[in-house]
């Protein structure tokens, strides 16, 4: 996922070490010294605000409320509601699970410049790979697929920008924000296997209140 992974292992023949270092792109760098070098402290502050937006812990209780809201609405809402919590609650689980196996260090664990420029630390220093916010948001614009093309458009837009603020106050490099998306994605799409979202009536509606 326009990643290099350097798999070290201790003499040749040994299966390689874990976690698995993986490597930032060139683009990846290039990117990132360019937002170190011409960002300002007001810009990174509006980034950093607008990040909690794609926050696992927001997303989680917005969803546990709205599946209990939506029980007593119409079908097609308690299809949503009933989709949407364990989208977010596996949403919110992958990251802290592909950590454990992949470390690379964050972008503004590697610039100085930015530091001056108003970039802060963000989370752990060697939790870039995957973005977590991204991946969120890269299910949010998948389940986005049933509704009208407008809103579909707007939630699509939304969940975009606020991926790419992860990129803006250097939390993570570009190609892990693409990898979390493409991931969130993937993960909601398979999720409708089991939940039946957007194929017809949802497993979960039996149990629903009429």
């Amino acid at each position: 996922m326009f990643k290099i992974a350097s798999l070290s292992a201790r003499r040749l023949g040994r299966s390689p070490s874990f976690p698995v270092n993986v490597r930032s792109t060139r683009a990846d760098v290039a990117v990132a010294h360019s937002i170190a070098r011409s960002t300002a402290p007001a810009p990174e502050q509006v980034a950093r605000a607008l990040t909690w937006g794609a926050d696992e812990k927001l997303l989680l209780v917005l969803t546990a409320v709205g599946r209990l809201a939506s029980r007593g609405c119409g079908v097609p809402l308690r299809r949503a509601g009933n989709h949407a919590l364990p989208v977010t609650v596996a949403a919110s689980l992958l990251p802290h699970d592909l950590k454990l196996v992949f470390d690379q260090t964050r972008p503004d664990r590697r610039t100085v410049i930015g530091h001056t420029h108003g970039v802060s630390l963000s989370g752990k220093r060697k939790d870039a790979f995957p973005s977590g916010h991204a991946l969120h948001m890269g299910a949010l614009a998948s389940a986005a697929s049933g509704l009208p093309a407008g809103l579909r458009r707007a939630i699509r837009a939304i969940a975009v920008g606020l991926s790419l603020t992860r990129i803006a106050i250097l939390a993570h490099w570009a190609s892990d924000v693409v990898a979390g998306f493409a991931l969130g994605a993937i993960l909601e799409r398979v999720l409708r296997l089991w939940t039946g979202y957007s194929n017809g009536i949802s497993t979960e509606d039996d149990h629903a209140d009429p």
